[in-house]
Parts: C-alpha cells; sequence; structure tokens
C-alpha cells in the first residue's frame, strides 16, 4: 500500500482512492494502475483498475468486460466495469493483498521453497482450469500476482493482448515484464495457454530467487526441471499447465491433488502475514481524502 501521487484520480466511477497498491519502482512491470478505493459511504472497499499511461484503452477494456464473464478459481474476480472509452475502469472486492515483489521485499527475500511450490500449485490449478474453458490469462508476471491469506490471486487478465494487436512486437512495450513474456508472444504471436506456462515459470523463478531470470543453479534442486521447462523459449518444449500441477502436488509434496481451497495450502511467511495485516488495518483507518486535501 503506497500513498496516492498527484498523477492518479481522486476518484473512479463511484470509489473515491485512498491508496495505491503497487510501489512506484514497480511500475514498469505492472500493466494497469492499480488503486485501493472506497464508497463514499464508506461501506464498500474495491481495488479500482485503470489502463497503464500509454496503454490502449479501449483494448484494455475489452479484456476487462472478459475477465468479468468469466468465473475461475484463483483468478481476480471482477465485480464492476464501467468509465468511458477512453478511461474505462474496473473494480475487484478488497482483500489484503501484497503483489508478488512486495510480499518478498516483506520477507526480505525469496521465499521458502514450501512456499514456492503451493504458490506453483495454486496458479497452475488456475490455469489449467481457465485453459480447459478455452482461456489464456495472458498476463501473467511476478506483479500480476496477489499474495493474499486465501491464496494467490492471477489479476492483470489480457495484459499482453491488451498491449498489442497480434503480429505488433509487444517486446519492450510499457507494463510488460520482458522476463514474464514468452517470445512467441513479443514476437507478437497469438497469447495460447504454453505462452501462460512461460509465465508461469518466471513467476516461480522470481519466487524462489528473485528475479524472472535464473541461472539454473540459482534454483531449488527440487525446482529446477520444472522451472526450467516451464521457462523453454520453444513452446512445444514446455508441460501443459494441468502437468504442473500434478508434479507440484506428487506424493510426498504435503499437498493435495485438487485444491480449490488454496488458503489451507498457502502457508505464508510470519513477515508476509503481518505486512498483509498492517495494510488491512492501514485500509481500515484511512480516512476518505476532502477536495481540499488534493491541492
Amino acid at each position: 500500500m503506497e500513498r496516492l501521487r498527484l498523477d492518479d484520480p481522486p476518484q473512479i466511477g463511484p470509489y473515491i482512492t485512498v491508496a495505491r497498491l503497487d510501489a512506484e519502482s514497480s511500475e514498469a512491470t505492472v500493466p494497469e494502475r492499480r488503486l485501493i478505493a472506497r464508497s463514499a459511504d464508506g461501506e464498500r472497499t474495491v481495488i479500482a483498475c485503470l489502463p497503464h499511461f500509454g496503454a490502449d484503452p479501449s483494448r484494455w477494456a475489452v479484456e476487462a468486460e472478459g475477465v468479468r464473464r468469466v468465473s475461475i478459481p484463483g483468478l481476480m474476480s471482477v465485480a464492476e466495469v464501467g468509465g468511458s472509452a477512453g478511461l474505462p475502469w474496473y473494480a475487484a472486492e478488497y482483500v489484503p493483498a501484497l503483489p508478488l515483489p512486495a510480499a518478498l521485499a516483506a520477507h526480505g527475500g525469496p521465499l521458502p521453497e514450501a512456499v514456492v511450490r503451493s504458490l506453483g500449485a495454486a496458479l497452475a490449478q488456475t490455469l489449467a482450469i481457465a485453459h480447459a474453458q478455452g482461456v489464456t490469462h495472458a498476463g501473467l508476471s511476478p506483479s500480476a500476482v496477489l499474495v493474499t491469506a486465501e491464496g494467490p490471486r492471477a489479476s492483470c487478465f489480457g495484459a499482453v493482448r491488451a498491449a498489442a494487436p497480434d503480429g505488433e512486437q509487444r517486446g519492450g512495450l510499457a507494463g510488460l515484464d520482458s522476463g514474464s513474456l514468452a517470445p512467441e508472444q513479443a514476437q507478437g504471436g497469438r497469447p495460447r495457454p504454453l505462452g501462460d506456462v512461460y509465465a508461469l515459470g518466471a513467476v516461480l523463478s522470481y519466487a524462489a530467487t528473485g528475479h524472472t531470470v535464473p541461472e539454473r543453479d540459482e534454483l531449488p534442486a527440487s525446482l529446477r526441471q520444472l522451472i526450467t521447462t516451464c521457462l523453454a523459449r520453444d513452446p512445444a518444449g514446455r508441460p501443459q499447465a494441468h502437468q504442473i500441477l500434478k508434479h507440484l502436488t506428487s506424493a510426498g509434496t504435503g499437498l493435495q491433488a485438487t485444491v480449490l481451497d488454496t488458503a489451507a495450502v498457502f502457508p505464508l511467511p510470519a513477515l508476509v502475514v503481518a505486512a498483509l495485516a498492517r495494510q488491512s488495518a492501514e485500509v481500515l483507518a484511512a480516512e476518505l481524502p476532502t477536495p481540499s486535501s488534493r491541492d
């Protein structure tokens, strides 16, 4: 949770903004502007999202409407879509959440291997369900993963599709994490499920080492082969999401092969739990700004 900046909108639809979800240092790899906002009566708090500066608002709005229409466990559920053609927005119900980079910062470094496994299993399950329904997330990255006490939530749905149409280069575009962008998507290829798998490999690498492009020896031995194959440049060399889930929930891991109650299998380090609790308390205590306080 970060303080609002002068260029942040004071209001998004019916919601008054109270804080930013992302640190300024992570802006380059977050494909949308995410703010914590509250209804004027104080009864409802949401995560309100806007297109990244310079993004095509119409393409972004299509993806926002698309994720609103699907119901997949582990996706950040969009409750409301609004705005104009030039400034669309969407809102999701607020729960205390840390973008994965903030979770690592709170912990003081890479996450324990057991947490990385649980994180990977939960995200692989989300992707496996999505892919079985013909849905490609096309936006997974460390910043897109929101860590909550109830398990990870995959946000930034469709960021790759929104950044540029198929056939146009996407590498280097603002808001896209180059380390999480599958090579075929960077070159303008249509986002497909195996691109999500590449992004999942980058997320697991980041959670385990602190960056998305690891040296092989940096990775935990038990996850090294899995992450390396997820990050294969040739999509044909990557596993399917359901295969990743099976690998991460195999005998001896302590995880169940089908786990929709991610809270039961997502043990968070104490410092991350403390950071979530602190954010929750700060949001509850936040006073709605008055017009004069924005001057």
